[in-house]
């Protein structure tokens, strides 16, 4: 129905209880500290690789979390891997570990 211009978008909504999360299952098996990120944003925020290309390790999560590994990956590959989001992760989390099982989640 389109009324002066306007349309009804489709939903937007992820629902979460029918997500697959097996990668995320995955690698919380081999790296625990994974189930401990609350999503702060420090890791995105300090990211010098960020600043040229789009990654994200917070987002990255996030994707693993909605069941869309792809975009989880598609996120990392410009990751150089210096570690400033270990640096200044609040609960210490193991973001390299965490990035490396992500990507080679991909190749196997």
């Amino acid at each position: 129905m389109e009324e002066f211009g306007f349309k009804i978008s489709k939903s937007t909504r992820i629902d979460l209880d029918s997500a697959c999360q097996s990668l995320y299952n995955q690698i919380a098996s081999k790296v625990p500290d994974i189930r401990t990120c609350i999503n702060c944003g420090s890791c995105s925020a300090s990211c010098t690789a960020a600043t040229f290309r789009r990654t994200s390790f917070r987002g990255a999560i996030l994707h693993i979390n909605r069941g869309f590994d792809k975009k989880a990956v598609e996120f990392l590959k410009s990751c150089m891997l210096c570690g400033k989001c270990f640096l200044v992760c609040p609960r210490g989390i193991d973001t390299r570990n965490i990035i490396l099982e992500i990507i080679r989640s991909e190749e196997g």
